[in-house]
């Protein structure tokens, strides 16, 4: 299976950067701004975009995690269940702007599911979403991200991994055809 690097580590980096800096233009303090990663691998973006604008800022924005495992419309089709992951929510969304945030755009059923789950957790002003992954072509709905680190063209049988020091061992994203089998 031939591998094309699409992100390498410093890379990575650089784009996490960048997309604080463009949220720091639109959003200045964040007072009335949370950044909340859709669970499971959003939550790695909200961790360093908050740590990186906490470097920018000198304060950290309210970030939050959201499960979206039981507004999937894929939820009992799977073979293997999902198991839900925590929702750390602790703070009020109601008239606030949020920021959306996952890895990897592909269909927009993720972030539809997101929509869904954000809406018990009361009315914001203003929603936006953040990618650190665009895979611009196969949108199944039409939603589009506000903030991108890079967008990819692919095509269906390929799929982007989106690899994290924390958990992979090292900070890349990779771009290869997917098994038949999955």
């Amino acid at each position: 299976m031939d591998k094309q690097v699409i992100l390498d580590a410093q890379q990575f980096d650089l784009t996490l950067t960048r997309l604080c800096h463009e949220l720091v233009e639109q959003h200045s303090d964040f007072s009335n701004t949370v950044l909340i990663g859709l669970q499971p691998r959003g939550i790695h973006v909200v961790k360093r975009l908050r740590e990186k604008l906490q470097e920018i800022l000198a304060t950290s924005p309210v970030c939050g995690n959201l499960d979206i495992t039981f507004y999937r419309d894929d939820f009992r089709r799977r073979e293997k269940p999902i198991i839900p992951s925590a929702t750390n929510i602790d703070f009020s969304i109601e008239n606030k702007q949020v920021i959306l945030i996952d890895d990897v755009l592909f269909t927009g059923r993720t972030i539809r599911s997101g929509l869904d789950a954000l809406l018990t957790f009361g009315r914001p002003t203003k929603v936006q979403l953040l990618v650190l992954i665009d895979r611009r072509f196969n949108r199944d709905l039409p939603i589009q991200a506000d903030y991108i680190g890079k967008s990819v063209d692919t095509l269906f049988h390929e799929k982007v991994k989106v690899s994290w020091v924390e958990v992979d061992g090292e900070d890349k994203v990779e771009l290869y055809m997917k098994d038949p089998n999955e």
